[in-house]
């Protein structure tokens, strides 16, 4: 075993854990999960059968991730965030075929206590403000907020909000790291130093 594991984890026999993840306090992972390398699983995360998480992602405490969830390398997932996969439950009808895929693309941050409704997909670097409720696919870049979540602005790669409008033609550079970032329409994309 190439992976960290507290004694009081469970990781069913089958489960793939990468080398250098690290799996905590009262974790649970069932036997079909595939998990990436430097994953780290908080106190109290459960993965299950049909998940695939990619390299150095985060799962935050109190995390579930569901079957049908797909999330790409480097996603956090804030503490107590929520993912669902059955779009209209009830306990008195089985749905179990009627699962959900949902993704979420590289570096794309869920913060503390959001909701994911399923079937969406997440764009890469996007970020989900707290509390949030999000019901339908996200742009990468795109910061939202709210109930039910809706846009205000772009964010960076490396987490810094953009001076971009919503919509239009403009540039802007983060701060932080220097990289320029182009919008065209509602369509933004970091400028490779090539261009």
């Amino acid at each position: 075993m190439d992976y960290y594991l507290h004694p009081s984890a469970i990781v069913d026999e089958g489960a793939r854990i990468g080398a250098g993840s690290r799996v905590w306090h009262f974790v649970h992972v069932c036997a079909g999960a595939h998990i990436g390398r430097e994953v780290s699983l908080g106190q109290n995360v459960f993965v299950g059968n049909k998940v695939v998480i990619g390299d150095r992602c985060k799962i935050q405490n109190n995390v579930s991730v569901y079957d049908n969830v797909t999330l790409e390398e480097g996603v956090f997932c804030g503490p107590s965030m929520v993912f669902t996969n059955v779009y209209n439950p009830r306990s008195l009808i089985e749905r179990k075929d009627e699962y959900r895929d949902t993704v979420v693309r590289r570096g794309a941050t869920l913060g503390a206590n959001c909701t994911i409704i399923c079937g969406i997909t997440i764009g890469e670097f996007a970020f989900i403000g707290a509390g949030a409720v999000v019901n339908r696919d996200v742009p990468a870049y795109a910061l939202m907020v709210g109930v039910p979540a809706r846009q205000v602005g772009w964010m960076s790669e490396f987490g810094e909000r953009l001076k971009l409008p919503l919509e239009g033609h403009a540039e802007d550079v983060c701060a932080h790291s220097g990289a320029r970032y182009v919008l065209d329409g509602r369509t933004l994309r970091r400028q490779e130093a090539a261009e």
